[in-house]
């Protein structure tokens, strides 16, 4: 069994300090930090000296340091945890300072902290998360639970394998990764097979065998009784193909080739495949976009929902909208309730099935990618918005994005710095999470 997840609270002090203030405050963020992660490790008791701080940190194999300053503490503390765990994401926790009264400085956690924080940047601990306040406050449990949902989606990419099916098509070089850049910046293992292999195993398939995949499809969408029966029997073959060797080979997210080979050598579009996986919690963007397809994963960890994959393809600087369109792979849980995920046909080649419909509103959504500069360094595009009540705008699948920031400023600065034309829009309020997460993994962000 492979290792869990671990959130690691050491709260560090000196006992010349007021105890009963800072005991309370211990139990109280002990009692916060278990409703937020239940299996968080924690000491038994304060500590304060750096010998008992060291017996603990011996006991513990931590993806998330919660450091917080019961009471001062010199920078021998935060020493001692940089030395045992220098690659650790942290977030360095103050504490209010309990009582302003004329009389005793009881905790004098701040001073504390600015003693951390100079001892993790000599260290080279850049960049690490803040937090100020009492474990009561409502900042405080926000923050905490944001860094520590980032540093989770860190630890699971370590454990997630990802496979490119087919290679870019020609231009679309922006999306192709990497094994070893995949793996030393964001933890991720890649497979590869040529498309020509899942084609010709779908082809293998018996219509008993799959009898199962056709069923399903019928029920998450609309009208697929409509595509003539090769492509509609030849689609659940592709289905059947996908599904079995994800679910073989344990991988979470897939950038598979679409055009023209699934349109010339099979006859039959993979986008609704595609689509159906997105379902199936298989983060899968088409033209063999991986970066598009490790965001697409990224947003669905954070958001508990499938992202929608697309481009940017039209900017309404009235309304400030952006909106983002694909030929037909989104996700069908993502249609609008009045219309399902209704099945149609390819706009350019006029074969099926894909899917036809415009993506259901949201109050939070956001615009995120993950893109590569000249210099082969890493970036993340996140900006704000919400999902309109918009209908489909093209054939194929939509979504339309009123942004926080001014639109045509986005697209303007977008296009002039180079970013990619693919996008996730993630259905969900995670634009601070996808900024620690750039943070922890030391990666630069562009926000809107």
């Amino acid at each position: 069994m492979g290792k869990s997840f671990e959130v690691a609270y050491i709260p560090v002090g000196v006992g010349t300090f007021h105890m009963e203030s800072a005991k309370d405050q211990f139990e109280k963020s002990i009692a916060l930090l278990r409703d937020l992660e239940p299996e968080v490790k924690v000491p038994g008791e304060m500590l304060l000296n750096t010998e008992k701080l060291r017996a603990y940190l011996d006991t513990l194999h931590p993806d998330l340091i919660v450091f917080q300053n019961l009471t001062f503490a010199n920078a021998a503390y935060a020493g001692e945890v940089m030395h045992a765990f220098r690659e650790v994401p942290v977030v360095l926790w103050t504490l209010r300072e309990p009582v302003i009264d004329g009389g005793r400085l009881r905790l004098n956690s701040l001073t504390g902290a600015f003693s951390a924080g100079n001892t993790f940047r000599q260290f080279g601990k850049e960049p690490f998360e803040y937090v100020y306040g009492g474990p009561l406050e409502e900042k405080v449990r926000k923050t905490l639970g944001t860094v520590i949902r980032a540093a989770k989606v860190k630890f699971e990419m370590n454990q997630l394998r990802g496979c490119a099916i087919g290679h870019t098509p020609e231009g679309f070089g922006f999306g192709r990764a990497l094994d070893l850049d995949l793996l030393e910046t964001f933890g991720v293992r890649q497979d590869a097979i040529e498309a020509r292999e899942l084609i010709e195993k779908a082809k293998s398939y018996t219509e008993e065998e799959i009898r199962e995949y056709l069923e399903d499809a019928k029920k998450k969408t609309v009208g697929l009784e409509n595509t003539p029966e090769k492509n509609r029997k030849d689609f659940a073959r592709l289905y059947k193909a996908y599904a079995e060797f994800v679910k073989e080979r344990g991988i979470g997210l897939i950038a598979s080739r679409c055009w023209p080979d699934f349109f010339t050598s099979f006859g039959t579009p993979v986008c609704t495949v595609l689509g159906m996986l997105n379902d199936l919690g298989v983060a899968a963007a088409c033209e063999a976009d991986m970066y598009g397809a490790l965001s697409m994963w990224i947003g669905r960890k954070l958001s508990g929902k499938a992202a929608f994959f697309g481009d940017p393809v039209s900017l309404d600087e009235e309304k400030n909208t952006i909106t983002f369109w694909h030929c037909g792979t989104a996700a069908c849980s993502l249609a609008r309730k009045d219309t399902g995920a209704v099945i149609g046909e390819h706009c350019n080649r006029h074969i099926g099935p894909t899917l036809e419909f415009g993506c259901e509103k949201a109050e939070h959504a956001v615009i995120f990618r993950i893109g590569r500069n000249p210099d082969g360094t890493f970036r993340f595009f996140i900006a704000d918005g919400k999902a309109l009540d918009a209908p489909k705008q093209f054939f194929g699948t939509s979504v339309v994005i009123e942004t926080a920031c001014d639109a045509e400023f986005i697209v303007h600065e977008a296009v002039k710095a180079g970013m990619e034309p693919h996008y996730a829009v993630v259905f969900g309020d995670v634009a601070e999470e996808l900024n620690i997460l750039a943070n922890m993994l030391k990666i630069e962000t562009v926000r809107y």
